[in-house]
């Protein structure tokens, strides 16, 4: 059985979460390493990166979703 990557189909706010905690918690860590206290850095840099990939999947769902419905 063949998988055809081309016509895999994404979840951009799937997509957008996990990069949003994954930058987040690398931004928080640095933030508590500079400020030498990585337990209040490490939640609010992931807070801020889950809130940020929130937004930008949910933008980037919306744009597919209403490209796909102008089609003809």
């Amino acid at each position: 059985m063949r998988t055809k990557f081309s016509e895999k189909k994404t979840n951009n706010l799937a997509t957008g979460i996990s990069l949003g905690l994954s930058i987040g918690a690398g931004l928080g860590v640095a933030i508590g390493a500079a400020t030498k206290n990585i337990a209040i850095g490490l939640p609010i840099g992931v807070a801020c990166g889950m809130a940020t990939g929130v937004s930008i999947g949910g933008y980037l769902d919306y744009r597919k979703k209403k490209n796909d419905l102008l089609k003809p």
